[in-house]
């Protein structure tokens, strides 16, 4: 053989030269064997229900429970070994494993959180958050109660007796009804009044809501037929007059609560549509969608029509949520003519739509607030938040900075929150932030810590750092609040 040339060993020379694919191939092999490898290293399940820790969890829960939590671990981390070079976990990190999946089990589904996202009506924590007195009267009533009894004659009762006066005593009108929330209200209006006729509606206001709530399927699901008039900028009241037919039943107002069109517009009044319907022996019905109760710009919040203008302005119904901007339990709120209400009253889905004992027991405390109208301002958080002056928003801001200095790098800084739930979408609420960075964790990473803590922190990542906006804070929460962010970053 040439000096300098290559040995080639036995079995090299059996297969021929080496090549990427022959090596890829032996790589695979050796994964393959290392992976089989860490699988058999697991332990079995019996060996780690006798570790001292797990004995432990049994006492606290349940053998069985324990034994299902290291199925669920083990099965998991096949998975790890399988799709990736991780090492086999040692019987201790499996213990710790199982431990938190107990843990996490033994969790409520639905926690309270800290909204720190300067957004008061936030629909995915629950919307309004309920005055003092509606959770008191909701925990009052979570045993026997007189849902549909009536104490003094002792004979069966009305499931509303309690609320509805109160909403006729509040917004003026005739009657009122009350079901599980403003979708239902909107769709027993419609499945009673127009069922098997026709809904007028301006192009302008066919809406969607969150959820896919869309007024066009609501008016098929009720078994009605949608007309659609005017175009999406512009619909004046001959385009009502000229729509109306023999099997017109309803006409349709869908208040703008959470999208505006601006610019070359023009909208049909309240007023005009009631003296059309009025003339043609029509159903007015309004769906307002927030339901202010009380004039927020008289309170120096930002404008909203309130219920009784739009009964004053000749709608016959007028439906509207409990708890968007009326601060109170989700429902569905219908006021209106005696005449216009009482066939949802005797329809069929009425019964299927009614509220439970603890929401109407809520509902009724929050109404009763509102007989005047500076307690209720005072007691209902949605319009308390909605009225804070921007000097206690930047007091509380630095406060919540003062407490966190030591921990992160904060900010204390100007911000913009937002009604939220579908309300006021034009105005922007002045308010105030405190921003947080950390040397050791990005934005993301800090946000998803606080939303582990236990109250759950939920704030908004914006330009690179957690900002947590003192709009939806309340003063008694700064102190738990700091606490929770010091919890996460350690």
């Amino acid at each position: 053989m040439d000096e300098g040339q290559p040995q080639v060993s036995g079995r090299e020379a059996a297969f021929g030269d080496a090549s990427p694919e022959r090596d890829d191939a032996m790589s695979g092999e050796l994964m393959a064997d290392r992976v089989a490898s860490r699988l058999r290293a697991l332990p079995q399940i019996q060996r780690l229900l006798e570790q001292p820790e797990a004995v432990r969890l049994a006492r606290a829960s349940s053998r069985a429970a324990v034994a299902a939590a290291f199925r669920t671990v083990l099965d998991r981390v096949r998975a790890e070994l399988r799709l990736g070079d991780v090492e086999t976990p040692t019987v201790a990190d499996l213990v710790d494993r199982a431990e938190a999946l107990i843990t996490a089990d033994r969790l409520p589904g639905l926690r309270r959180v800290i909204n720190a996202t300067g957004v008061i009506i936030h629909t995915n924590l629950g919307r309004a958050p309920l005055a003092a007195e509606a959770v008191a009267a909701a925990g009052a009533a979570h045993g026997y109660c007189n849902l549909e009894f009536d104490l003094e004659s002792g004979v069966r009762g009305a499931r509303a007796q309690a609320v509805e006066p109160l909403l006729c005593e509040l917004t003026g009108a005739q009657a009122a009804l009350v079901v599980n929330n403003a979708a239902a209200a909107v769709l027993l209006g419609l499945t009673a009044l127009a069922g098997g006729g026709e809904v007028i509606v301006s192009r302008g206001e066919l809406v969607e809501i969150g959820g896919g709530f869309r007024i066009p399927d609501v008016i098929a699901q009720g078994g009605a037929r949608l007309v659609e008039v005017g175009t999406t900028n512009k619909t004046r009241i001959e385009d009502y007059a000229a729509a109306v037919t023999p099997q017109t039943r309803v006409l349709l107002k869908v208040h703008q609560s959470n999208y505006r069109i601006i610019g070359f517009t023009e909208e049909t009044s309240l007023a005009e549509l009631a003296e059309l319907a009025h003339a043609r022996g029509l159903i007015l019905m309004h769906d307002l969608g927030g339901g202010a109760l009380i004039d927020l710009q008289a309170e120096g919040r930002p404008h909203e029509p309130t219920v009784s203008q739009c009964l004053r302005g000749g709608a016959d119904i007028v439906a509207f949520s409990g708890d968007k901007l009326m601060g109170g339990p989700q429902a569905g709120l219908l006021v209106g003519a005696e005449t216009a209400l009482s066939p949802l009253r005797r329809h069929p889905l009425m019964r299927a739509l009614r509220l439970d004992k603890m929401s109407l027991a809520a509902l009724e405390a929050t109404l009763r607030l509102y007989r005047d109208p500076e307690t209720a301002i005072r007691r209902i958080p949605t319009l308390r938040m909605l009225g804070q002056g921007a000097s206690a928003l930047q007091a509380r801001a630095r406060r919540l900075a003062q407490l966190l200095e030591a921990t992160a790098d904060v900010d204390v800084e100007a911000s913009q929150g937002y009604a939220g739930g579908g309300a006021l979408p034009e105005q922007r609420l002045a308010s105030w932030a405190v921003a947080l960075s950390h040397p050791e964790l990005s934005p993301d990473a800090l946000a998803a810590q606080l939303r582990a803590g236990r109250p759950g922190v939920v704030g908004r990542v914006n330009g690179g750092r957690l900002i947590l906006d003192m709009l939806t804070v309340a003063d008694e929460e700064v102190i738990e609040l700091a606490a929770a962010v010091r919890a996460a970053l350690i």
